[in-house]
């Protein structure tokens, strides 16, 4: 069964990309990825704030003491303990590509135009095959209004997009108040891939401490209906592939996925909560169900539930909204 794609300049075997995650901070895991039958690895991401962080310290280091005796230039700065910091992980993507045949691709978590975005050169000089940029930004200023805000996306990614020669897909989020605009935008800019959605982690209120603390959950199969929606009204009308990330757990759900018309499935809560031979157990359901209705190829059903394919469009819009609630209003369960 043919099940390959195209993400991030890259011919896949299949869409299946474990995603940025713990899981890809060792070797061994990334290894046992590309056994299970992983396509291509996102390494998990390092952070604008890490990569500004490291170089105002060494700036720091260098400056300590220049005006000290002699003796101060054969002072070393004293290292630091930081997982996995901008150092590091251009050596872990060293490694990865020595160890692994599939495409390995970076991730930097960035929100604005910067200094930092030449480190996007040195993860292509360490041998990423393709960058992710991972933009997680949430605006609360009460006078900067949504224009600006896209303008400092688009500028961030346009700055990455000049530093290197490499793909970079950009992992967005929902809320833009067109999305789809804003999408076609960044289409224009040259971007190789769009992934769809990138999942804030909000903070939960404890009562008992009076405290805001962190609060991760993992996704669920539910998680995947926005994405979905979304993928479904972009395919065909941006020239750059669409990934799904955030709520593929089995085999249907990347097949949804697919029809909608996702180029690439990614992988990280199912893997964190399943294990990851979960990837194998994905591909052959993916398989089975295509045997089944006697398709040949995954590119045969891809996008042929997307917005451009269905016969009511206004089911991925207000319409489908309308009628859902409607629904839920007459029947037994909202009584």
């Amino acid at each position: 069964m043919d099940l390959s794609t195209t993400f991030l300049g890259k011919k896949l075997r299949t869409p299946l990309i474990p995603s940025a995650s713990p899981l890809s901070e060792e070797l061994d895991s990334l290894k046992r990825m590309e056994d299970a039958g992983a396509s291509a690895v996102v390494l998990q991401s390092v952070f604008e704030e890490q990569i500004v962080s490291d170089v105002d310290q060494m700036y720091a280091d260098l400056e300590r003491g220049s005006e000290s005796f002699g003796e101060a230039l054969t002072y070393f700065p004293r290292l630091r303990s930081v997982p996995m910091d901008p150092d590091a992980y251009l050596e872990h993507i060293r490694k990865a590509k020595a160890a692994l045949k599939i495409p390995v691709f970076g991730s930097i978590n960035g929100f604005s135009p910067g200094g930092w975005t030449r480190y996007a050169r040195l993860v292509q000089e360490a041998g990423a095959d393709g960058l992710e940029l991972n933009t997680y930004f949430i605006p609360t200023e009460l006078d900067v209004p949504g224009s600006e805000v896209e303008q400092r996306y688009l500028e961030t990614v346009e700055a990455v997009l000049a530093a290197v020669t490499i793909p970079v897909s950009v992992k967005l989020s929902p809320f833009f108040s067109n999305l789809a605009n804003f999408a076609a935008r960044l289409d224009a800019a040259g971007v190789a891939g769009l992934a769809l959605f990138n999942r804030f982690y909000q903070p939960d209120i404890d009562l008992e401490t009076l405290e805001v603390r962190p609060h991760i959950t993992l996704s669920r199969s539910d998680t995947l209906r926005l994405p979905l929606r979304w993928v479904a009204i972009l395919h065909g009308r941006v020239r750059a592939p669409l990934g799904i990330t955030g709520g593929v757990h089995a085999g249907p759900d990347a097949l949804k996925a697919v029809l909608a018309g996702a180029d690439a499935v990614f992988l990280c809560s199912t893997l964190l909560k399943h294990g990851i031979p979960r990837i194998t157990e994905i591909e052959s359901s993916m398989v089975e169900w295509l045997e089944n209705k006697g398709y040949k190829s995954l590119a045969q059903v891809r996008g042929m539930l997307s917005q451009a394919k269905v016969r009511d469009r206004s089911a991925y819009e207000r319409a489908l909204y309308i009628e859902t609630l409607t629904r839920t209003h007459d029947s037994p369960v909202a009584a």
